[in-house]
């Protein structure tokens, strides 16, 4: 039996959202977070959809494979998900838990 943690299902990102995709989610109606350079381990409790203003991220899956994030990228992160954030430059993000 494995010890890995199960990947549930994978990153969904979307490197040119347009803005009537954006505005049909409310993105602007979301919260507001910002990060300092830094690097740490995450789980994410339930699907949470960001839209990233600024900075740049590479989040690597545990056993999977390292995702760069930069500013305009629209990225959703599924419930049960076991990673690795490595923040390159402050990120400022919206975000919004499904």
């Amino acid at each position: 039996m494995s010890t890995q943690p199960k990947l549930i299902s994978k990153i969904k990102i979307n490197h040119t959202p347009s803005q009537v995709e954006l505005d049909a989610m409310g993105v602007n109606c979301w919260a507001v977070s910002t990060q300092e350079v830094a690097t740490f381990p995450w789980v994410y409790e339930c699907d949470e959809t960001c839209y990233f203003l600024q900075g740049n991220v590479t989040v690597t899956p545990d056993g999977g494979t390292p995702l760069t994030i930069v500013k305009g990228d629209l990225v959703t992160f599924p419930e049960g998900l076991h990673c690795t954030w490595e923040i390159h430059e402050e990120i400022k993000k919206q975000y919004h838990f499904c």
